[in-house]
């Protein structure tokens, strides 16, 4: 019995073939009874049968095994339910025959309200306060629901028969085959599934709408929604029908199932969950409403609605042989999710908003907390922490590397094969790499490793010496400390044009080349900015770049007569940035670069130019608090360009950016105190107060309305705050909810700060939604802190082991930027780490202390605030 204690990993000595099983939830009581039997396959000697359960009651008399063969039932001498490790332990008196055999198991459950395994959510119907029961088992949760072999290679079919009340709507992955109404009670029987992993099973019980539709290969499609809520469910369904004809064509498989439903779930932890056709969403990644919801909405419920439906291939048809290999999930599905809004919505320019996930990526990867994107995973209770921008971010950014690399049709071909090749199987990174050296004759695998199995990235720095180009790589990080990691680095440059591109593999720690062989042009002297040199052009490489001071110059001067490429000036603008908070270039030069992006117009850039903005606004508050009004008046003069041309109505025939834009531009003049900006929203709200159905306040502007009348808000003066509540009160449309609650604590005044941080705790506000609250103001940050510190038993008893907590952590902890919080943090969290926030928190604790480093850089930086000053009044 103790040899299967603290294992990461099931023994192999039993296979999982077919799953029989049947639930009864009692949605008033909020529990569960249920039945399973399993057709397992004994191929080893054993006296034992070990698979996963946890917080289940098991009937220990209901539990026998029994050999197809001799058809001899048998029952364990000792049932023991292990809770530490979550595993079942069945001992036999005698060793079992081999071969297949059934194990029948009866358990009874509680419906949580953890959002994870066999879960209760709430919902009002005619004014009646509801439970529906749902699942949610990725990564590690379908044991929760029913004993099973809960792990991604024990792949098996599943067969499931639910007794429900009859008035109610009971889905699962297949369609219904048989519906037997008894009274007020059915039992729904549905069609066998193919064979699958169980963290994709999926059942859900309640009252819902639909809206229908079929793909051309006669796949029916479904969106539910909360009762009334169906024309909501309108534009997913849209979506949905037709990225599933667009991946049937870029993986050159079918989908391969007979239906697809997508549901909106009141309580969802995650943004969705790709079970197999049967996809469960957050309202506001499913629903879209045109009276209410923004241009960002609308996206958002596009790229998750493409995200999800891609799993249906990469994940759920072909999955990850473990958890290490959660990256092939998740990277690849973002990654097709912008091919796939792309093909839908060209006029999105996604792929330059791609940067945005690439950033992100970046962002925690120069950390030297971060992790490699294949990571082990030797416990199951590590697996939540890994569902973060490197998975998926940097996940994404390597294979759009790979990709840009290869070639579209080639990586195309090469992945259509891995995925006939691998199809109701399991693959690891290795197989990836190998369907692609074979269809490319690239050595994919070794140029591969270097950016999957060690973290970080590199940084290349270039200079021009004599007419020769040097370039020389080492790795990130963001505290400005050395790395020791090397990379074999896809280059691509071009130089006063991109007439002329060109690229190669860079394999070892530096190299230079002759700019007129390798380029054809020549870089004249200083003083003459014609001739400019661009790296890592359009940012298809997960790398960052450093340029010497004259290149440097020439690209701010190629920015300003709009010769670079809007992916070229993101990269340009967010490499400096990065290179400045690692005290590796000054903040002086780091402005004067921003100055260079006065006339810039599109979306993406702007957007960025806008977060780094903040991220200078917080840093100088520590470092200079009295250069921080000369900061807010030229930030205010960077933005003032662009919201004048878009102003606060939206045009006729304007595009989706515009639109996105409008919201970014007016939150973030808000945020800077301009006092036009504070006065015009103030007004609109009111006209919104008045009349929710104004013209004068769609919902691409609301957010910014929300911010601004925040910042006017005080203990003495409470009156907008109190309006906001009051119409987060009213909306039944979570988007609207959501929205209102990460406006409120971007409010000055502590004492309001303190009040919207326990509103997050009330009933009023769903857990899964409280995260959306924490951004709060420069001023809240130390009220934030000891609210978190006060409430933590709460919090983390709330909240338990899932992922949303990691955000209360990083969200509070985050932007400080003093040694002595850092102290404060470690003896605050000495006594209360636990192995699921162990890795948020030593990050958290690391980008202190990059602040802290990158404030004392700033103090010592001289011209500084000449500089500032003459920045501010624009004689620049």
């Amino acid at each position: 019995m103790e040899e299967f204690k603290g294992q990461p990993r099931l023994p192999k000595f039993a296979v999982p073939k077919r799953y029989d099983i049947r639930l009864t939830p009692d949605l008033t009581s909020c529990k569960f009874g249920g039945s399973v039997a399993i057709d397992v396959d004994v191929v080893g000697d054993t006296k034992f049968i070990v698979l996963n359960a946890a917080d289940l009651t098991i009937n220990n008399r209901s539990v026998s095994f029994t050999n197809k063969a001799s058809s001899k039932a048998l029952e364990p001498t000792k049932v023991e339910l292990v809770e530490a490790d979550e595993i079942l332990v069945l001992e036999f008196a005698e060793t079992l025959p081999t071969g297949m055999g059934v194990l029948a198991i009866g358990f009874e459950g509680v419906l949580n309200d953890k959002m994870k395994g066999f879960y209760r959510s709430s919902y009002e119907h005619n004014g009646e306060k509801k439970n529906m029961a749902v699942t949610q088992f990725e990564p590690a949760d379908a044991r929760r629901c029913f004993p099973c072999w809960d792990e991604p290679a024990c792949k098996a079919t599943f067969k499931i028969t639910l007794d429900v009340p009859s008035e109610l709507v009971a889905l699962s992955n297949m369609p219904v085959i048989d519906e037997k109404v008894d009274g007020n009670m059915k039992t729904v029987s549905y069609q066998e599934s193919p064979i699958m992993s169980t963290y994709l099973v999926a059942v859900v019980i309640g009252l819902f709408d639909y809206v229908e539709d079929h793909t051309s290969d006669g796949i029916k499609v479904r969106a539910y929604c909360q009762v009334g809520k169906a024309n909501q469910g309108k534009f997913a369904l849209n979506v949905a029908v037709k990225t599933l004809e667009l991946y049937k064509e870029y993986f050159a498989v079918p989908y391969s199932l007979p239906k697809l439903d997508m549901i909106a779930i009141p309580d969802f932890a995650a943004g969705a969950m790709e079970n197999y056709g049967l996809v469960t969403y957050r309202e506001t990644a499913l629903l879209y409403d045109d009276q209410h919801s923004a241009a960002a909405n609308k996206q958002r419920v596009a790229t998750v609605v493409a995200h999800e439906l891609a799993h249906q291939w990469f994940g759920n048809l072909v999955t990850m042989e473990w958890w290490t290999h959660l990256w092939l999930n998740e990277g690849f599905a973002t990654w097709v999710s912008y091919l796939a809004a792309d093909s839908l919505f060209p006029e999105w320019k996604i792929w330059t908003q791609f940067l945005d996930e690439c950033t992100e990526g970046l962002r925690l990867d120069g950390l030297a907390e971060s992790h490699p994107i294949e990571v082990v995973v030797n416990h199951t209770g590590e697996i939540d922490e890994i569902f973060d921008a490197i998975s998926y971010r940097k996940g994404a950014s390597v294979i759009r590397m790979l990709q840009s690399y290869l070639g579209a049709e080639c990586f195309q071909r090469s992945l259509a094969s891995y995925i006939q090749k691998y199809a109701c199987s399991n693959a690891k990174t290795e197989d990836l790499w190998a369907a692609l050296e074979e269809g490319s004759g690239e050595p994919v695998n070794k140029l591969m490793n270097s950016w999957t199995k060690q973290k970080g990235y590199p940084v290349i720095s270039v200079k021009v010496k004599e007419e020769k180009l040097e370039l020389e790589q080492s790795q990130f990080l963001s505290s400005g400390s050395p790395g020791d990691g090397q990379w074999i680095v896809p280059i691509t440059l071009c130089c006063g044009s991109y007439d002329v591109c060109k690229n190669f593999l860079l394999y070892n720690k530096s190299d230079s080349f002759d700019i007129k062989e390798l380029l054809g042009c020549s870089i004249s002297k200083e003083g003459d900015n014609g001739g400019w040199i661009k790296l890592n052009v359009n940012q298809t490489g997960f790398y960052r770049v450093k340029y010497d001071k004259d290149l440097a110059a020439r690209l701010g001067y190629a920015i300003e007569k709009k010769q670079l490429s809007e992916t070229d000036r993101f990269g340009i603008l967010d490499d400096h940035f990065a290179l400045c908070m690692a005290c590796q270039q000054t903040l002086t030069s780091l402005l004067t670069l921003m100055a260079s992006y006065r006339e810039e117009t599109e979306y993406t850039v702007l957007s960025n130019l806008i977060t780094i903005s903040y991220k200078i606004g917080r840093i100088a508050a520590d470092a200079r608090p009295e250069l921080l009004d000369y900061l807010k008046q030229f930030f205010i003069s960077l933005f003032q360009n662009s919201a004048e041309k878009l102003g606060w109505d939206s045009k006729p025939g304007e595009s989706h950016l515009d639109a996105l834009l409008r919201g970014e531009i007016f939150t973030a003049l808000a945020l800077l105190g301009h006092k036009e900006t504070l006065n015009e929203a103030s007004k609109r709200f009111h006209a919104f107060l008045a009349d929710r159905t104004t013209p004068l306040l769609p919902p691409d502007i609301r957010k910014a309305a929300y911010v601004a009348v925040m910042q006017k808000v005080s203990a003495s003066d409470r009156s907008g705050y109190e309006s906001l509540l009051r119409v987060y009160r009213e909306t039944d449309l979570s988007q609207e909810k959501t929205r209102i609650l990460s406006s409120l604590a971007s409010c000055p005044d502590v004492n309001i700060v303190l009040e919207v941080l326990n509103f997050l705790l009330s009933s009023e506000v769903r857990s899964q939604d409280a995260v959306y609250g924490l951004a709060v103001s420069i001023e809240g940050c130390e009220t934030a802190w000891k609210w978190l510190k006060d409430n933590w038993d709460h919090i983390s008893k709330t909240w338990g082991s899932g992922f949303l907590i990691t955000r209360f952590i990083s969200s509070i902890v985050s932007p400080f930027a003093s040694y002595e919080k850092v102290r404060e943090v470690e003896e605050f969290f000495s006594s209360r780490c636990k192995p699921y926030i162990a890795r948020t928190l030593r990050q958290s604790i690391e980008r202190v202390q990059i602040n802290a480093k990158w404030v004392e850089s700033i103090r010592n930086e001289g011209h500084l605030a000449e500089a500032v000053k003459e920045l501010a009044y624009g004689n620049y």
